[in-house]
Order: C-alpha cells, then structure tokens, then sequence
C-alpha cells in the first residue's frame, strides 16, 4: 500500500517541484509530458516554478524555431511538446477530439462532407501557408456555404493535425489563434498508447487506469495496461486502488521537504489524477477546479493551500494570494519570499506593490 502522502511526493518529485533542477527547455517539457498552454504564458510559470535560471527568451526561441509545438492534444485542450511528443500524442487522442467536435460542432456541420472538408483545408494551408481560425473558416464557407464558417474552422483544429506557430504562444503574446499544417512534424495516424502510458507514468505514477484516462482524456487504456502489466510494478492507495508504475522507478521519503511553489492555471499536476487528494482535499478542489477553469494556486508543504493572481495599478503590480487553509507564520514567510520571487519573474521592470493576502 501506498499512502496519500507518498504519492504526493512522487507527483512532485517527477515533476520537479520538490526542488528546481537545471534543464534545458525541451528536455525539461518531454520530462514533464507536455505543458498546458491554454494561454500564452502559462507554460512559462509553469518552467519557472521548475528549472533553474530559467529565461523567458529560451522557451521562446525554442517555440520559435519549432523544437516545441501547441496543438489541441490531451483531453482536448492546447499544450505545448516536443516535436516527438507530438508526433506521440496527436493520434493518441485523435479519437477523442473527433468526438468533441462532433458533440459540440456537429449538428452546426450538418451536410458538410467532412473528408472533403479537411482535403480542402489542407490545401489552404500547404506550402506553409499561416491562416487564423477566423481566416480558416471563412475561406471554408466559401466551398461549404451550408455551414458557418466558425464551425469549419473550429472542425478542422479537431479533426486535422494542425499546430499554432509563433509568435502566437510565446509570452504575452495574445490574440487570434494561427493555423499551419503540421505534416512537417511527421505525426502519422497510428497511435502507440502502450508508450504514451509508460510516458505518463514516468511524469505522474504510481498511478490508476482512471487517472491516466483523466490526464489524456483517451479511452480503451484498461486494455492497455492490462497488456503491460507484466512489465510494470502494480501497488494499491490507501482505498485499494490499483496503482501501476514503471518498474524502475523510485519513490521518495513521505517526509522529504516540499518548498513553496507558485503555480499558473491549469498546471499539470491539478489534473493528472481522476482522484485529485494527493495534490488537495475535495473541500480546496471545489473552490479551485470552478467549470471548466483551473485557478492558479500556491503549494505548501505539497499540496494546494492558496490560489493567485496579479493585479495592475498606475504602473505597479501586486500579487494577490487567497489561502485555501490555515498558514503558519512560517508559512505565510515563505510564501512572500517565493512570490517576490515570482513578481522579479513576470514584471522585472515595473514597480512591485506588497503581497496582498485576499480574505
């Protein structure tokens, strides 16, 4: 059996946030498998909390000259890979997205031959051609007029491999979302799941069938990990879970340290797991995890203890933490530090108002 607290500490150990270790960006985003990039600057907070002597100018140049890709890919949400990485996991959940898009879009493409619509967009988009969604779906609608072209575009980002190029992605770098083929990556349409759970693992385990179906959002990994089975170490949580893992791998003490850390929305390990109390209780997910949003939040001692945000003023910036639990005074010092820290980080030039703390 193994205990709540030592699966904490393994999700923080495998993701490096047990303490920052020296990476270099695309290494550190294959250890990690993958980063959430719903918006532009998340995976840079996410590195941060992470690597040491970490610089937004690396990710960005690695983003710029494609060794890193963001597409639509586990549980149907954008992240940011490793060319491998994406050549991985892009038919892994090919499946999945096909059925999001069906259920959000598909009486909205009703008469619309899909094949023909995404032979069409792959001509749009050859010989590197750059188009917006927007842009996408309007030169759609001209061949398909029976649908609108918001929902053209929007199929196509489901149902074709495409990737979003810089700029868009870097550093507060917003706006419309650009599409281009991503046949340069040479994704294909057969999907290795018996590695993409060993990878999960790898970044999140010991872990249950239920929680690496949460992460990925991929169905039919029962069969999967039943065929693995012989070559991976099968333990059980304290409520007699199955949990599998890579055979090789360690766990740490349940008493090894674990530092403050800032982390931005949706960070990986707040939705890994189908069972989410080894990062926080179900009382501190119910004010975090709100919809469909994952707020950004401040571990102590390991798990969720607070959520974050910045606000601007006439030029200053202060950081806002809102605690989810009871902090100790040498808690409450340790988050000040780590949040000066965090404030260097994001706005180095501006003027740094002192960390509020929100009721």
């Amino acid at each position: 059996m193994i205990s709540t607290r030592v699966l904490n500490r393994s999700v923080l150990a495998r993701q490096s946030l047990l303490e920052r270790v020296e990476l270099p960006v695309v290494d550190a985003v294959e250890r990690l498998m993958g980063l959430n990039a719903q918006s532009p600057n998340l995976p840079y907070l996410a590195l941060w909390a992470r690597l040491t002597g970490f610089g937004i100018d690396e990710l960005t140049e690695a983003i710029v000259d494609r060794r890193l890709v963001r597409s639509v890919l586990m549980r149907g949400t954008q992240h940011l890979v490793s060319v491998p990485d994406f050549r991985l996991t892009r038919p892994a959940v090919a499946a999945l997205l096909a059925r999001a898009r069906r259920n959000v879009f598909g009486r909205r493409t009703d008469g619309v031959d899909l094949d023909a619509m995404v032979a069409a967009a792959r001509e749009l988009l050859a010989d590197g051609a750059v188009l917006t969604r927007p842009e996408l779906g309007r030169r759609l609608a001209e061949r398909f007029p029976v649908a609108e072209s918001g929902a053209l575009g929007w199929s196509v980002q489901y149902l074709e491999p495409v990737v979003h190029p810089a700029p868009s992605g870097t550093w507060n770098v917003y706006g419309p979302t650009p599409f281009a083929s991503a046949d340069w990556t040479g994704a294909g349409e057969r999907a290795d799941l018996a590695e993409l759970v060993r990878r999960y693992l790898a970044a999140f385990g010991p872990a249950t069938v239920a929680d690496a179906r949460a992460w990925s959002g991929v169905s039919g990994l029962r069969e999967v990990f039943d065929a693995l089975r012989p070559t991976l170490r099968v333990d059980r949580d304290e409520a007699g879970r199955e949990l599998f893992d890579l055979p090789t791998a360690t766990l740490p003490s349940p008493d090894v340290p674990a530092p403050v850390r800032f982390l931005p929305e949706f960070d990986a390990p707040l939705l890994a797991y189908a069972d989410r109390t080894r990062m926080m209780t179900d009382e501190v997910r119910a004010r975090v995890c709100v919809g469909s949003g994952v707020a950004a939040t401040v571990l102590v001692d390991g798990t969720v203890a607070a959520m974050w945000s910045l606000s601007y003023d006439s030029g200053a910036v202060a950081l806002i933490v809102t605690p989810l639990r009871r902090l100790s005074s040498s808690d409450v010092e340790a988050v000040e530090a780590e949040g000066a820290r965090l404030l260097d980080f994001v706005e180095p030039r501006a003027r740094h108002d002192p960390l509020a703390w929100a009721e």
